[in-house]
């Protein structure tokens, strides 16, 4: 049984930093992507970033590019999105997000939260 589980959410004020963490347990990622999708209040979930497994492209969302970036450490299965000058629109539940072949799994969530 695949678990993906997310640390490092918070509380920040605009313009600080978060550091958040994407622990894969279960199975060994060689392939497919592994990225972060947010949903904010009253708003659709939408896709921030992801990371292919094996070639390390990335891809993110216009809102969060030179802001957000997002690394994997193949050792530890871990993937990570750095967020720095956030901004209070950036307020969201955060999920980690694996993709492998037709199989998706999904973490349980994590708060980020920037205040002005």
């Amino acid at each position: 049984q695949v678990q993906l589980v997310e640390s490092g959410g918070g509380l920040v004020q605009a313009g600080g930093s978060l550091r958040l963490s994407c622990a894969a347990s279960g199975r060994t990622f060689s392939s497919g992507t592994m990225g972060w999708f947010r949903q904010a209040p009253g708003k659709e979930r939408e896709k921030v970033a992801s990371i292919a497994w094996s070639a390390g492209t990335t891809y993110y969302t216009d809102s969060v590019k030179g802001r957000f970036a997002i690394s994997r450490d193949n050792a530890k299965n871990t993937v990570y999105l750095q967020m720095n000058s956030l901004k209070p629109e950036d307020t969201a539940v955060y999920y980690c997000n694996a993709r492998v072949g037709a199989s998706i799994y999904w973490g349980q969530g994590t708060q980020v939260t920037v205040s002005s």
